[in-house]
């Protein structure tokens, strides 16, 4: 009983006749292999990954588990298809929020062919993977007003966010009020999102350490998925203090991933570290609603930040 996952928000989906990744519903995540040796290259990715002695154990859990591969009926009815298996990041949760963010200033891998080049430079300039070294790839944001009910702005949409954007749309990730475009996100579950021992910044700091450490891939074209359900958010924010929110925070997308050679992946880490700069903004602040505007310079050379207030 396979079926297109319910709430993807990013990349190719199954739908309309479409070749996209599928779920069971028994915690398995189909994604189909991509042709021009991108599906291999991940697969070696994962195998690659998981076999590496010096791949931290607490870092592994950062990734979505990998059970193989398994031919499968393609969602597009073009027959029996390769299919990477892993873990369904998304399984468990019936109303998650949701939202991806495709990292890095540079998009594309060495060498690789001038089309692909060409289409994603010109996605880096016309969002904010140049200025910021992250993009908001798709978002979904639980609405109050029911549990099946979801704010989900539409890709084009989504491609146009410039910095005012991803500030405002990661205060309405954490709001408990609907989102809406007249109202300033009250950043209610804040600190129970992205703050606390369990929250998405003591993750992504952990993230970060190995980051200014490991010298073994270069991520090209990946993303960080950070999932959560409101009921537990509000519960972790309310009278049960101290009570876990459930936040996930996932590496996604490693079709690009190169060898390191021995040197730090300092596109990947700037694009962290300017994205942890931004969650932090929202957790110390929280009501200054996106409105000021603070420009970010990236070091390609250390991954280091430097504000510029204007």
């Amino acid at each position: 009983m396979l079926k297109p996952p319910e709430h993807q928000v990013a990349g190719h989906r199954a739908q309309d006749g479409q070749l996209g990744p599928l779920v069971d519903g028994c915690g398995i995540f189909y994604k189909p292999l991509q042709g021009d040796g991108r599906g291999d290259a991940e697969v070696a990715f994962y195998i690659s990954l998981f076999s590496h002695p010096a791949v931290p154990p607490h870092i592994l859990s950062f990734f979505p588990g990998f059970h193989g591969t398994l031919v499968l009926p393609a969602s597009d009815a073009s027959g029996p298809r390769p299919h990477l298996a892993l873990d369904d990041l998304l399984a468990g949760l019936r109303s998650p929020s949701l939202i991806d963010f495709k990292i890095g200033g540079r998009t594309w891998p060495p060498d690789c062919p001038e089309d692909y080049f060409q289409k994603c430079i010109v996605k880096d300039r016309e969002s904010t993977s140049v200025a910021l070294g992250f993009r908001v790839s798709g978002v979904q944001i639980q609405d109050p007003a029911g549990a099946d009910a979801f704010w989900r702005p539409s890709r084009a949409a989504v491609r146009r966010y410039m910095v005012k954007d991803v500030r405002r749309v990661l205060r309405q990730f954490v709001s408990a009020d609907p989102p809406s475009p007249d109202q300033k996100p009250d950043c209610a579950l804040a600190s129970a999102v992205y703050g606390g021992p369990d929250g998405v910044l003591a993750q992504l700091m952990e993230l970060k350490a190995w980051f200014e450490e490991q010298t073994l891939f270069h991520f090209y074209s990946a993303s960080v998925l950070l999932v959560y359900e409101k009921d537990a958010a509000v519960a972790a924010a309310g009278q049960q203090a101290g009570k876990p929110s459930g936040v996930r925070v996932k590496l996604v997308d490693f079709a690009h991933v190169m060898e390191g050679q021995g040197v730090i992946d300092h596109n990947f880490l700037g694009g962290l570290c300017s994205l942890i700069k931004f969650m932090s903004d929202v957790l110390n602040d929280p009501e200054a609603g996106g409105r000021e505007s603070i420009k970010v310079q990236l070091s390609c050379e250390d991954g280091s930040l430097e504000n510029l207030g204007i």
